[in-house]
């Protein structure tokens, strides 16, 4: 098994859950982040003051998976999260050893 780890623009979360959705993938867990690359930050003015944001608001969507899914996931979520610009973001996948499912105690692949 694998956790799929994407950070992506956070307009780009409705057509990357559709996409994901389409493959058979049921269960995602989202979470808005900040954070900054390449893409640093930038300065706004308020109030006539200029301040510097570092940090861009983005959605970190996570996915464990069968070994099997990991490479259509990948698929997926890079098209779906595509602009072509900086700061379209990065997916990170990382190996779990195992998955207990709380409610039935179902250990591995049967308690994704």
């Amino acid at each position: 098994m694998k956790k799929v780890e994407a950070i992506i623009k956070p307009f780009k979360l409705d057509e990357v859950k559709e996409k994901l959705t389409e493959i058979g993938i049921r269960g995602i867990t989202i979470t808005e982040v900040k954070g900054f690359g390449r893409q640093k930050g930038h300065t706004e003015l308020y109030r006539g003051a200029e301040y510097v944001i570092d940090f861009i608001p983005k959605i970190k969507i996570e996915i464990v998976l069968p070994d099997e899914m990991v490479d259509d996931a990948i698929k997926v979520i890079s098209e779906a999260a595509k602009t072509g610009r900086i700061g379209d973001g990065k997916i990170f996948v990382i190996p779990v050893e195992s998955v207990v499912r709380i409610r039935t105690g179902e250990t591995g692949e049967n308690a994704l």
